[in-house]
This record gives C-alpha cells, sequence and structure tokens, in this order.
C-alpha cells in the first residue's frame, strides 16, 4: 500500500498534538492480559469504561488503558510508530475519514468481520474494512425558534441577510462547514471550491467562529449566537441540556457523521482487540451509547424506543438523501482546505 501523507500533512497534523497524554490511565489492575485504547477522553472514556471495558473485559482480568487525546495526536503518534514491531495502541477511536487517512496509509489493520459476532447487523453502508462504526448521526441545521422564523429548511438560510451576525460556525469543523457551504454553492460532496467563496460571503456578513462544540453550545444558550449547523446528536443532547434550540434537516441531504474503532496493524493485544469490538456491538453496549449520546447504532433494526428514535433518527422520507462523505476526495485535498481556512476564511 502506498505511503500517502507528505511533511506537510504530519506536520499539520503535528500541531494538534499538544494535547496527547504522556502516559495511559489504567482503568484495572494487572493482569496478564493488556488493553491499550486511544480515545477522545472526558464523556467519552467514561461511556467506554461503564459499557464496555467493566461490564465485558474486566471480568476476563483484562487490564485496560486509555491513552485519551483528540484525534490529530492519536494519528500523529500511530504513523509514527508505523514502522516500529510493536505500537503502544491496541484500540484507536477514530472518525470515518481519520482512520481512512490512516488505512491508505498502511498504518491500520483490516478488521477481520468474521471474528466479530453481530458482523451481519451491521449497516452495510457503514461497515467499513478499516473501521467497527460505533455510531453515526446526520449534519442538521440547529436555531433558536425565538429569534429564526421561519424554521430553516436549507443550508443556504444562513446566508439570509435578516440573520447576519446570529450565524456561528465551528473552528474544529471547518471540513463539514466547507462541504455544506459547498452543497449551497453549487459544489458536492467531491468538490468543495465552491464553498470558499460562499463562506467568504458568509464572512462579510459577520459570521461568528467558536473553537470547539462546547463554546457554541454557550453561544447558543446565551443568545450571542441562533443559528448553526450542527450534528444532530448534539442537537439532541443540547436540548437535553435545556439549551433553546430546535433541529432542522436541509434539503441539500444529509452528510453522515461516523465515528468507530480501528486496530493499529503493529496493535500488541489483537486477541483483546477484537474482544473490545465484539463488546462494542452488544445491544447493552450501543443502548448505552445512545442514551449517553444521542447517536444512532450501527445496527440494523435496533430496538430503541419509538419517541427516542424519532428524535435521534432520520426522518422518514429522507434516507434517500443520504450523503456519504468522499474520503477520496477528502485524502488528497484536505490539508489544502485547512490552509485555506486558516489563512483566508479565519483571517
Amino acid at each position: 500500500m502506498t505511503n500517502l501523507i507528505n511533511r506537510r500533512r504530519f506536520t499539520q497534523l503535528l500541531g494538534g498534538a499538544t494535547a496527547a497524554s504522556a502516559l495511559p490511565n489504567s482503568a484495572g489492575a494487572q493482569s496478564g492480559r493488556r488493553l491499550v485504547i486511544g480515545n477522545w477522553g472526558g464523556d467519552s472514556q467514561k461511556v467506554l469504561d461503564n459499557f464496555i471495558v467493566s461490564p465485558y473485559l474486566k471480568p476476563k482480568g483484562i487490564d485496560v488503558s486509555f491513552d485519551a487525546a483528540a484525534e490529530a495526536p492519536r494519528k500523529v503518534k500511530i504513523l509514527a510508530e508505523r514502522a516500529l514491531p510493536r505500537g503502544t495502541m491496541d484500540i484507536a477511536g477514530l472518525t470515518d475519514s481519520g482512520a481512512y487517512e490512516l488505512f491508505k496509509n498502511n498504518a491500520l489493520e483490516e478488521i477481520d468481520y468474521s471474528r466479530i459476532s453481530a458482523a451481519s447487523q451491521i449497516i452495510p453502508e457503514l461497515r467499513k474494512p478499516y473501521m467497527l462504526p460505533q455510531f453515526f448521526s446526520t449534519r442538521v441545521i440547529l436555531y433558536n425558534p425565538e429569534r429564526i422564523n421561519p424554521a430553516p429548511t436549507s443550508y443556504a438560510d444562513l446566508w439570509n441577510p435578516a440573520y447576519a451576525g446570529k450565524v456561528g460556525v465551528i473552528d474544529i469543523q471547518y471540513q463539514s462547514t466547507i462541504e455544506s457551504a459547498a452543497l449551497v454553492g453549487g459544489g458536492s460532496i467531491s468538490n468543495y471550491e465552491p464553498g470558499k467563496q460562499k463562506l467568504l460571503e458568509l464572512k462579510k456578513m459577520g459570521v461568528r467562529v467558536y473553537p470547539t462544540n462546547e463554546a457554541m453550545a454557550q453561544a447558543l444558550q446565551s443568545g450571542e449566537c441562533s443559528i448553526c449547523i450542527m450534528w444532530q446528536a448534539r442537537g439532541v443532547m443540547w436540548q437535553n441540556a435545556g439549551i433553546p434550540i430546535k433541529i432542522a434537516f436541509p434539503k441539500e441531504g444529509l452528510a453522515l457523521y461516523q465515528a468507530g474503532f480501528s486496530i493499529p496493524k503493529n496493535a500488541r493485544n489483537k486477541n483483546e482487540a477484537y474482544e473490545f469490538l465484539n463488546a462494542a456491538l452488544q445491544t447493552d453496549t450501543q443502548t448505552g451509547f445512545a442514551n449517553a449520546f444521542g447517536y444512532n447504532p450501527p445496527l440494523k433494526d435496533f430496538p430503541l424506543p419509538a419517541d427516542y428514535r424519532a428524535r435521534i433518527g432520520i426522518p422518514e422520507g429522507m434516507d434517500k438523501q443520504i450523503l456519504l462523505a468522499d474520503n477520496d476526495y477528502l485524502l488528497k485535498n484536505d490539508a489544502l482546505l485547512k490552509d485555506w481556512w486558516d489563512k483566508v476564511f479565519k483571517a
């Protein structure tokens, strides 16, 4: 497999690596069996501990450690360790595009689905050779109905002059924001270029750029921001937290956010890694994920309560409007998109 990553891209990833953990945090007693999980930390780590580690791995005597960091430093670590006989991570939590990039750079194991008991239940479009799916959500529009009226139906509504100064975007979501703007400007999931001009128009209208999802939540709560692009699951979480927002589904289509678990090619403990992957698809585990995060399980006909499924799921009639990311396009263009975002849009 060809090594596709270049020095520029590696340096760009390295720029986000300051949050990487120096040492993993142990979640179990020492034993002969071990597993190191690279993850995002915080609530994500608590959920993994509560629904996978404690009920499924600890009883088997598996000593689990968490290596918490953002995705960029996790990718840097896996790439930097490719040449080693054994790496330091056995499971890596990744987004779909992040896992695809590592797989194309010969850093991830191809998942052996014959070792996954629930493999036949995975939604076919979410089953990837490089990543076992954990959950997915659609990209939507969140808005304050007291300040945004009528309800938006399109990404293009963010460019309504009446909403100048009320629109927010999130720095860490540069990729999905440019894609959404491209869909408004005549582009596609395989051509983000028209999105750049549209975002410069939004910039002239006084768009607010927030560093993180949490900062956006605070802005929506305070009323500083009234409308934004976000993942549906976050919208459900924020509604549960009392933030005064509603969810609108854009007519341009529903892009999917997908996250899951991959095994680095030089993982030390692959048998334990597969035990983790099997536990991740158990019914009680997936129910825990859905309740904690508002994401959809990646399994067919999953038994969630109808009222909750209606809140986190895809509206009737829009299942034909799903937009799956063009990972080959992103692999070639993501570094350039990030440069433009930082040096032009945010300048």
